[in-house]
């Protein structure tokens, strides 16, 4: 069984959306299909199994959060 899902982050700006996407996609680079459109972040998640789709969903947006609170305190 293959599970497909799409999450997508909204940022205020293109500049925030750019930031953050550079930074995930060194660790996403060739597991997830990623798009950058003006100030959004489009992932395609593709897994075998609920368990790793789950556990993909969980660290992209665990990853997102990081680096949003690390911009949050540094702009």
């Amino acid at each position: 069984m293959e599970i497909k899902g799409t999450v997508y982050l909204d940022y205020n700006n293109n500049e925030s959306a750019k930031l953050i996407f550079d930074s995930l996609e060194i660790d996403n680079k060739d597991y997830l299909k990623s798009e950058l459109k003006n100030n959004k972040i489009i992932y395609e998640i593709t897994s075998e199994t609920l368990g790793s789709f789950l556990t993909t969903t969980d660290d992209l947006i665990a990853s997102e959060i990081v680096i949003e609170k690390i911009l949050n305190t540094t702009h």
